[in-house]
């Protein structure tokens, strides 16, 4: 086992991955840019290097400043969390070139997954069904109208090596496709810096569900069931759960059956997510190939709850050489989990950003409640890196008992001093789509569309919700700013902020 390990991220993934760590009796390095010299991740571990400037490119996206800290602390390992450089085969390649463990998948397997023209052409000959498209990149915006026409409208106009909603666009007609093509091929490029795109046809409202898959260096693989990510705002999940509504038991077999042929493709070891998209019509259920994830998922923590299975942990042990400890057969889903990701932004305007310091700050706790965070009183939302403040998990018997504990955790959860979507979550989970499961990749637009077509108090709710919110939080604010009554009771609404250090 490893006695060191560098953790090239930040916020709440870091955080994570050094618990992981000292849970395993493993000393965790942090790294941290200058706009982070404070951040929680940065006093949780035992040691911590500076790696540069704020802007990411200077700092965690930066393969010479991570190896640099991982010299200087002397590490044998590294992990790499999600985001920044956890999928990118050149990092992975200089890790081991440097003679530094890296902690994901091989860079043959992430090179091959991250592109998704080849990805798809592997995936389509391992016998997993893919969603129709263009086999291979459109060179022009007359190959694309004419692939199109073949595809049938609406296609998507995707990235070959995108990821996170990037180089995305829909196009309904032969006018929507010349319009975004320029649109697309030039956000691939200034967001990945390749410019290849191809085109998939647009499923109308499917369900986003995804498979967890492991495996070890001795050939041993296993998937540990599927995770529902359906709620979505411009193709960014925002609330997952595990198991899904939808997914029986036969079903679950079937799908993770599709993930690990998908797995053995890319040779691929570590912890990895095979995301597809399913197509209901009545009693007749089909999914398709979407991505694959290589790296650990954000929402990992849903599929954690109900396996019992710590997913860094199991990625630390396979990186150090250890076998599986379980098979197949030894992996049993148990109750319901559903997380909700807690964004500095403004639901009420877009989901716009909300940077800033956090001013106030109450957690929720109690019976079946985890909150996966990266903050602390005093800790500043930069306007550098990814709003993210936390993952808030809940976890029941069943998912009616999920549902009902996580609406009380976000009516306990006090934020003060940015906006954030904890208003849009409850207005959500209070509605009748979600405590019905009738969920799909379009839901929140469909929501948004009828709340500004129709006057019915009803359809309102998220915006009520999100506006009252917003009214007593700014009463509050201006109570803590106008402290001229005692100080006593003023000091003891809100603590001081946590000093830095």
């Amino acid at each position: 086992m490893f006695k060191k390990i560098l953790i090239a991220n930040r916020g709440e993934i870091a955080v994570r991955v050094i618990r992981a760590c000292l849970d395993l009796g493993i000393c965790p390095v942090a790294i941290y840019s200058e706009t982070d010299r404070g951040a929680l991740h940065v006093r949780l571990a035992e040691e911590a290097q500076f790696i540069g400037n704020s802007p990411a490119s200077e700092s965690y996206l930066s393969i010479e400043a991570v190896l640099g800290a991982a010299r200087a602390a002397e590490v044998e390992a590294i992990h790499p969390g999600y985001g920044f450089l956890s999928e990118n085969p050149s990092f992975a390649r200089a890790c081991e070139d440097a003679g530094f463990r890296f902690i994901g998948p091989s860079a043959a397997a992430l090179a091959l997954m991250g592109d998704k023209i080849a990805s798809r052409k592997a995936v389509a000959q391992a016998g997993v069904p893919v969603i129709p498209g263009t086999a291979d990149a459109v060179q022009s915006v007359e190959e694309a109208v004419s692939a199109a026409a073949e595809i049938g409208y609406p296609v998507m106009v995707k990235a070959s090596s995108g990821g996170g909603g990037k180089g995305l666009r829909l196009a309904s007609s032969e006018q929507d496709l010349r319009s975004v093509y320029g649109m697309a091929r030039s956000e691939a490029e200034s967001s990945f810096g390749d410019a290849t795109i191809f085109l998939e046809k647009y499923l109308q409202q499917p369900r986003h569900i995804e498979i967890q898959v492991l495996g070890d260096l001795h050939g041993n693989l296993v998937h540990l069931g599927e995770r529902e990510c359906s709620i979505q705002r411009r193709h960014q999940k925002l609330v997952e759960e595990a198991p899904s509504p939808a997914v029986d038991e036969d079903f679950r077999q079937e799908l993770g059956a599709a993930a690990l042929s998908v797995a053995r493709a890319a040779e691929y070891h570590n912890a990895g997510t095979v995301e597809f998209l399913v197509e209901s019509s009545g009693a007749e259920r089909s999914f398709y190939f979407l991505e694959m994830n290589t790296r650990l998922q954000v929402e990992h923590p849903v599929t954690e709850m109900v396996t019992g299975i710590d997913l860094v942990r199991e990625q630390i042990r396979i990186a150090a050489g250890e076998e599986l400890s379980y098979l197949q057969g030894d992996v049993r889903l148990e109750g319901s989990a559903i997380e909700c990701r807690i964004y500095a932004e403004d639901s009420m305007n877009d989901f716009l950003p909300s940077p800033g310091p956090i001013l106030g700050l109450l957690e929720p706790g109690g019976p079946g409640i985890r909150n996966d965070s990266g903050v602390c009183l005093g800790s500043e939302v930069p306007v550098h890196y990814d709003p993210l403040i936390s993952k808030l998990i809940a976890f029941g018997k069943d998912r009616r008992q999920a549902t009902t504990r996580m609406l009380r955790a976000l009516r306990e959860y006090r934020i003060v001093g940015v906006k954030t979507t904890i208003p849009f979550f409850q207005a959500l989970l209070g509605g009748p789509e979600f405590r019905e499961g009738h969920l799909h990749t379009g839901l929140i637009e469909s929501l948004l569309e009828r709340t500004q077509e129709s006057p019915d108090p009803d359809e309102l709710f998220p915006i009520i919700a999100a506006a009252l919110e917003f009214h007593a939080r700014s009463r509050s604010q201006m109570a803590e700013r106008s402290h001229s009554g005692s100080r006593w009771k003023y000091h003891g609404r809100i603590p001081a902020p946590f000093p830095g250090p």
